[in-house]
């Protein structure tokens, strides 16, 4: 028998829920780290590099889905289980698209939410029964949802997102600790990218495109 115990992070933007988390799997799982945002998240995987991440789909600065691709790619034996309270079957599909191994629900009980990290961590795909499975299998069937198929990049999804927030150019160079003509330089090119013409489209479209929370 494998004593070993899974590596896990975890990333949820309530650290109270996410420390709940830890105290809850500690016992069976090694929680490697608990963060509070997607940028976070993205620099913990690559340093610490986990079994599995157990992550909400809004995150701030980088939503799990943005959060987690590069590093999915790089890891493909990475396992994602997404536990949120949003139990609308294109959420789970659009997670399922971007490699995830699980979707749980966070009104779901204890036992089963380790029961999901488990059948994850096998490698096995786990789906809340909250959640119509037949709706999400037609969904995967389905064009992804028309913002996810761009593909943008880690800064410029966590960009978007700020911009989304109402957050200025100069506000998002001090959060993001970058010069405000690389911000702008990044927003002209997403709008570019995206065939977006103006400002307010920009921000309409990050605020439909599950960029922010809803």
């Amino acid at each position: 028998m494998n004593h070993t115990k899974s590596r896990l992070l975890i990333a949820d933007n309530h650290r109270l829920v996410g420390e709940a988390f830890k105290n809850l799997l500690e016992p069976e799982f090694e929680i490697m780290d608990v963060v509070t945002n997607g940028r976070a998240l993205m620099k913990a995987i690559k340093a610490m590099k986990p079994d599995g991440v157990i992550l909400e789909v809004f995150l701030p600065h980088l939503n799990g889905f943005d959060a987690t691709m590069e590093n999915k790619r790089k890891m493909p034996s990475l396992k994602l289980i997404f536990a949120t309270a949003n139990s609308d079957p294109k959420i789970a599909a659009e997670a399922f698209r971007h490699g995830a191994s699980a979707f749980v629900l966070k009104q779901s009980e204890a036992e089963e939410f380790k029961n999901a990290i488990r059948t994850a961590m096998r490698g096995e795909s786990y789906l809340s029964p909250l959640i119509a499975r037949e709706t999400v299998a037609f969904l995967l069937g389905q064009a992804p949802c028309k913002g996810l198929t761009k593909v943008l990049s880690p800064r410029q999804a966590e960009i978007l997102q700020l911009l989304s927030k109402g957050r200025s150019m100069k506000q998002i160079s001090e959060v993001l600790e970058i010069a405000p003509g690389t911000v702008a330089f990044h927003k002209y090119n997403m709008m570019r990218e995206l065939g977006i013409l103006s400002n307010a489209e920009l921000l309409q479209y990050g605020i439909t495109q599950l960029i922010t929370p809803i």
